[in-house]
């Protein structure tokens, strides 16, 4: 069967109640209390969205993360208590998408979520137009949003949803600055993200097309504004 939300926490009224809440509201929602009946729910079930907490009493949700992640292409939000940026840092930088600090507001949350699953829903439904459409280069980084993965040197390497998202929309706008704000709105539905979240996904992107991460020729930082896809890639 399929659900637009699996909800992994081991607080079991919280889960149960979310479940309860998106299901009320439209969005088909099932929840598991730790990370065994999670792995056990994929392998008769699929869903289009992790909500998946960190502490899964004697588990990790960083692990868990790691397991969906060698498998799954599908948005993964952590929720948590812990708001050190160290958290936030390893949380995106091994596979999640978003960060969102408990206490949480329902409506907030179910807001994220129906604009994260009407973007990815759409983003896997829509029609490829051409291959050449579909492909882009910049550098020794060949890009194919078709597959939604960047071959380097070689190599292809898949791109995580929320990078494959903020990159189409570089590609979008190239030799334009474009406005962290804009970004946020534009991608993340809100401007109440964070600076470290944007930056963990640019940082990321950088690795996977730029020669030298640390001296981006394409996707350039301006500084106090926001970013620059570069498509000549001027030094």
């Amino acid at each position: 069967m399929h659900y637009s939300v699996l909800i992994i926490d081991d607080e079991k009224e919280l889960s149960e109640y979310t479940a309860k809440y998106f299901n009320m509201s439209g969005v088909t929602a099932q929840y598991a209390l730790d990370s065994q009946s999670a792995m056990e729910f994929f392998k008769g079930n699929t869903c289009s969205l992790v909500l998946l907490d960190i502490n899964l009493g004697d588990d990790s949700g960083f692990e868990l993360c790691q397991k969906i992640r060698a498998s799954l292409d599908i948005p993964i939000f952590f929720i948590s208590a812990r708001s050190a940026e160290d958290d936030m840092l390893l949380a995106l930088s091994i596979g999640g998408d978003d960060y969102i600090c408990k206490p949480y507001s329902l409506s907030v949350l179910l807001a994220k979520v129906k604009a994260e699953l009407k973007r990815y829903e759409a983003t896997h439904k829509e029609d490829a137009k051409s291959e050449e459409d579909n492909v882009s280069v910049l550098g020794d980084a060949t890009i194919d949003l078709k597959k939604a993965t960047i071959t380097k040197n070689g190599v292809e390497t898949p791109l995580k949803a929320m990078e494959y998202k903020i990159l189409v929309y570089l590609l979008r706008n190239s030799d334009r600055v474009i406005p962290k704000e804009e970004i946020f709105e534009k991608i993340w539905d809100t401007t109440y993200v964070g600076d470290v979240t944007l930056n963990v996904h640019i940082r990321h992107l950088r690795e996977k097309i730029e020669d030298d991460a640390g001296n981006p020729r394409f996707i350039k930082t301006v500084w106090g504004v926001g970013f620059m896809l570069d498509s000549k890639g001027n030094p």
